[in-house]
């Protein structure tokens, strides 16, 4: 991923009291990283240094801090694309199909329903640190692409976060000013659906022509394999029960049988598929919300919370409970080392 909607990092350690290069450094990184927004770094490796970043600092939304910086001017040519966009439906639909140039492992969603909408992020990749925090942050960045787009005039109708409520809303409520709703289904901004034919300021077609161009020529170069692509679909259509081979297929424009021999000829399956993403979407909801195992079993389209928890034996070896029981945050902390530094007021 770019560093791009990162790249205020260093600034929020020293807001927090904390000395950037050498916080960096601990984790393994060069504070230089952060001087040039095109410069990459795995989504993985990210999302560790954020874990490590609150570890140390002791600020449970940091992430909220880092993506209260960023913006359109975060997305580079993606942004530019959207800011010479005719609506703002129409430049949300470019971040949505877009995104995977700026980072890999997550995705951005829209989708309306009567006279809602609702702007999505999701994180498919397996196995991601600090998923709590890269989703405050990214909800950040969205909320303040939303008012770029619309001006001061726009607000959310209600922001949904797919963790637990933090000890302290202070600051979600002070930066967002709307309705919070935690341990939802998944992280989003709702609004009205209104917003969405918005007109933007006038301006050149050339230059989205040439912006098109130059993203779809980017996109050629850098485009995911199959699996990749399915794996960034199936988050959101395995938490909206639209999960069903035939159903994916159908967001590919092909049938299901040809999805399945696509991916067997990549080396993977769709049923594998699922299942990493059921054992992903099951692993966050445990360790970073307070939904009941029987609520995520829902979730997940089981028939009861004995198949859920079955199945999860089978993926980690472990029931669903135990596995909460050893992902508390303080145990977190303690198997991370550090110590958390004093966070200024």
């Amino acid at each position: 991923m770019r560093i791009g909607a990162t790249v205020a990092l260093p600034a929020v350690l020293r807001s927090l009291g904390a000395d950037p290069a050498e916080v960096l450094r601990e984790a393994g990184f060069d504070l230089q990283l952060f001087a040039d927004p095109d410069n990459r770094i795995s989504f993985a490796a990210r999302n560790r240094l954020l874990a490590h970043c609150v570890t140390r600092t002791g600020c449970r939304h940091l992430g909220l801090l880092v993506g209260q910086q960023g913006g359109l001017h975060a997305l580079g040519l993606v942004g530019l694309l959207m800011k010479s966009s005719s609506d703002v439906g129409t430049a949300l639909r470019s971040l949505v199909h877009y995104l995977h140039l700026h980072v890999r492992g997550a995705v951005t969603t829209l989708e309306v329903d009567g006279d809602s909408a609702m702007l999505g992020f999701e994180i498919y990749q397996p196995r991601v640190e600090a998923a709590d925090q890269v989703a405050d942050g990214a909800l950040a960045v969205q909320f303040n692409i939303m008012r770029e787009l619309c001006g001061s005039a726009w607000k959310p109708v209600e922001v949904r976060f797919a963790h637990r409520k933090p000890e302290d809303v202070g600051p979600y409520r002070r930066f967002f000013h709307a309705p919070l709703r935690f341990d939802a289904e998944q992280n989003a901004l709702a609004f009205s659906v209104d917003w969405l034919d918005h007109r933007m300021p006038s301006v050149d077609p050339g230059l989205r022509r040439l912006l098109q161009k130059q993203i779809e020529a980017l996109e050629a170069r850098h485009g995911d394999d199959f699996a990749e692509q399915v794996r960034s679909v199936l988050r959101t259509a395995l938490v909206t029960g639209q999960a069903k081979a035939e159903q994916v297929a159908a967001l590919f424009a092909m049938h299901s049988r040809t999805l399945n021999r696509r991916l067997n000829a990549a080396g993977s399956g769709f049923q594998q598929l699922v299942d990493e993403g059921r054992f992903e979407i099951a692993r966050q909801m445990l360790e970073h919300s307070a939904m009941e195992v029987s609520q995520i079993a829902s979730l997940l389209d089981y028939a009861d919370a004995s198949a859920f928890t079955r199945a999860f034996r089978r993926w980690s070896g472990t029931t669903p409970a135990r596995w909460r029981g050893t992902r508390t945050p303080s145990r977190r902390a303690s198997e991370r080392g550090g110590t958390p530094l004093r966070v200024r007021s």
